[in-house]
């Protein structure tokens, strides 16, 4: 019997992060295997609002609204648009796959077989940058336009009959949403013109202002491709809020790394003690988390002056990540605490690695979390490990962040 996932809760961000989770599953190494993401989001959003991290290309903030303002215009039904909306949106991959530059394309693959939509993928995003005026989740959307098509009406048939309207009519994009070319999707393209990336550039300025991602599209120069936000050529020129969000955020990055390289450190073991398992490496995973956790505690020890420094004065992270999000539940904010004392105050990795303190806070964790489920308690759920569970630093949206943001930079002729 296949699995399935189910809410009802009718919040759309809740939404969007369940199906981001469900996306996430099919990376393994970055899963969220210790129960931090709350925190790694509220980050997140504090740098790059808007951005996904199953978002692809800044293009497709405008193809959304040009497909369901055709739809509109067509005065849809809404118990056709999803079907007519999801027509267009498969009709878009194989436009899109004609142009020279492919990618980042959703669908490149899965064509007329892809299950998650753009409009989905996009839908929350739209919202924060002021391009969606409608507010609600993407079916209330589809289930609202029987209304909104009559209200349209109304009003229309209203200034023939000479009655002066008091109120602006309905309207669920922005109203300064450049044209989509005639003809569209036919020749659509990633690439984005003048006007275009003028547009998203105004959308973010305006609506997250004081962002990274708004420094970013307003005064970055362009740059190769780096792997995390703080090592961005431009960080010494962000205001200074942005520098205290980015240094909180790459010294969470790089202490809680250590965290989930323990947790598979101590699956590898546990597999190890069970049969022969080996990745190519002499001493098979087990070696190779060792290795691994002796690279990371050599950045600690690099660090550590401004590591320990910043434990001290943890108040000051917590606050920002309370600002964004004030549900941060008890236990992750003990978990996070605890482990950070530990990385800070531990001499040497072997210490660290050996330590019952470190090892019983990681195993409690994931019984806390998984329950019966917990792999270093379940052996049928250690042997469904594939070998790296959540191993990848964070990098709270970066890599799709970086890409949005020079797709505008190129559009602007700064690319």
């Amino acid at each position: 019997m296949a699995s399935i996932f189910a809410w009802l809760d009718h919040s759309e961000g809740d939404r969007r992060k369940a199906l981001d989770v469900v996306d996430l599953f099919r990376e393994q190494d970055t899963r969220d295997e210790l129960g931090i993401g709350t925190v790694r989001d509220a980050l997140a959003d504090s740098l790059f609002p808007g951005i996904s991290t199953i978002q692809t290309r800044a293009k497709y903030l405008l193809f959304i609204p040009w497909i369901y303002k055709v739809l509109e215009a067509g005065k849809t039904k809404s118990s056709h648009v999803a079907r007519l909306a999801r027509r267009h949106e498969i009709d878009l991959i194989y436009q899109l796959l004609k142009s020279d530059d492919t990618d980042g394309v959703i669908g490149k693959d899965a064509k007329a077989g892809l299950q998650r939509l753009p409009s989905s993928v996009y839908w929350a995003g739209l919202s924060v940058f002021g391009i969606r005026r409608y507010q609600g989740s993407l079916d209330q959307y589809h289930r609202s336009l029987d209304g909104f098509s009559l209200s349209r009406r109304q009003i229309h048939a209203s200034a023939e009959d000479g009655v002066v309207e008091l109120f602006k009519p309905q309207t669920n994009w922005h109203e300064g949403l450049p044209p989509a070319l005639d003809g569209f999707p036919e020749g659509a393209s990633l690439h984005l013109k003048v006007e275009e990336a003028e547009y998203l550039h105004q959308q973010i300025m305006t609506n997250v202002p004081g962002t990274l991602i708004a420094f970013l599209v307003d005064q970055g120069d362009w740059w190769d491709a780096v792997s995390f936000p703080w090592h961005h050529p431009q960080v010494g020129k962000c205001a200074n809020h942005v520098k205290v969000q980015l240094h909180h955020a790459e010294l969470f990055s790089l202490v809680m790394l250590g965290a989930a390289l323990l947790y598979n450190l101590m699956l590898a073991e546990k597999r190890a003690s069970s049969r022969n398992d080996g990745v190519g490496l002499p001493e098979g995973l087990v070696g190779h988390y060792r290795s691994l956790l002796g690279d990371w505690y050599g950045e600690v020890e690099d660090k550590r002056r401004t590591l320990v420094q910043w434990v001290d004065s943890r108040s000051d992270f917590w606050e920002i990540i309370h600002r964004v999000n004030p549900r941060i539940p008890i236990p992750t904010v003990h978990f996070i605490n605890t482990w950070t004392d530990l990385a800070a105050g531990t001499d040497g990795v072997d210490t660290l690695i050996s330590a019952p303190a470190a090892r019983d806070l990681i195993h409690h964790r994931e019984r806390r979390l998984k329950l019966t489920l917990a792999r270093l308690d379940n052996p049928r759920a250690l042997e469904m490990w594939s070998g790296a569970a959540g191993t990848q630093q964070l990098t709270y949206r970066w890599q799709q962040a970086q890409t949005i943001v020079q797709d505008i930079l190129r559009g602007l002729g700064r690319g």
